[in-house]
């Protein structure tokens, strides 16, 4: 998969540059509004074109090392998509509400987590040996962590980056963010406040094709460093070790050897060869994802 890009026309055709009212604007968004039209702010899309492919270059970048996303968007329109492109991608999301520490305060959430997990497994037995109101009791509790923590009780830490729909409405997050020294990418409207964010993209965050291709093209991009980082492992002559073989490599290399001397064509026949290294990296994409999400 390649790194995706964004052009001009995918962007108009979203509605990418359509902001808020005149009377809804923040002052420090003015650099990147190119007009007014109907009492409406025009984003300026010439900005916003490098400004997102370098945010997914970024993106990318983080994820080739080893880096995990956290994908937030908790806005009504944002809901299902966010879930869904972080599934995509193997990597964790929060679409239901940001709980104040849930970064700053990883030992509490991490308890929450575990309760969760304690539920899930309870709840799986066919026989509990509860009676029908504490199954019910257990079932509420149950969706009510799940909602605020399913998205992440896999993720085991803070993430390494965070992909924000609305900075205004996810502006706790930011902050968490901030705090830790973790990379924000964001979009913002015209009525957001750009402070705090490490990668801003203008844009509309409030129409749904323009939410659904900023989800596309995130998640794409971290498929495409999912790629790169297994592509790297591939690589490494460090991970030879974990390939099964027959002979050490440099019984390998004296085999080949052999197999060249012409004063012995027939027993270089009987040498014995290296079986071909499973191809068992050719499914790291796949495990890599499942293992994250």
């Amino acid at each position: 998969m390649a790194l995706p890009t964004v052009n001009m026309r995918q962007l108009l055709e979203a509605g990418v540059h359509f902001g808020h009212h005149t009377r809804r604007w923040n002052p420090r968004m003015r650099p990147f509004i190119f007009g007014v039209r109907n009492n409406v702010h025009i984003i300026d899309l010439q900005q916003t074109v490098p400004m997102m492919n370098t945010a997914l270059k970024t993106l990318r970048d983080i994820v080739a090392k080893g880096g995990r996303v956290l994908f937030v968007g908790t806005k009504r329109q944002a809901q299902a998509r966010v879930a869904e492109s972080a599934k995509r991608c193997g990597q964790y999301y929060v679409n239901h509400r940001w709980l104040g520490g849930m970064m700053t305060n990883w030992q509490t959430i991490s308890k929450s987590i575990a309760r969760l997990r304690e539920l899930d497994a309870l709840l799986a037995k066919e026989d509990t040996g509860l009676t029908k109101k504490e199954t019910l009791m257990m079932k509420r509790e149950r969706d009510k962590l799940d909602l605020a923590l399913g998205g992440i009780k896999d993720m085991g830490g803070k993430p390494d980056a965070l992909f924000v729909i609305d900075v205004t409405k996810e502006d706790i997050a930011i902050q968490e963010a901030g705090t830790l020294g973790i990379p924000v990418f964001a979009i913002l409207d015209t009525n957001a406040n750009p402070e705090g964010v490490t990668f801003p993209v203008p844009g509309n965050d409030d129409a749904m094709r323009a939410i659904e291709l900023y989800c596309d093209l995130f998640s794409e991009a971290v498929l495409d460093g999912l790629q790169a980082e297994v592509s790297a492992v591939q690589k490494d002559p460090g991970e030879a070790v974990d390939l099964k073989v027959e002979l050490p490599a440099e019984n390998k290399a004296e085999g080949e050897a052999k197999t060249k001397a012409p004063a012995n064509k027939e027993a270089s026949k009987e040498e014995p060869k290296a079986e071909e290294p499973k191809k068992e990296n050719e499914e790291e994409p796949e495990k890599k994802a499942a293992s994250a999400g």
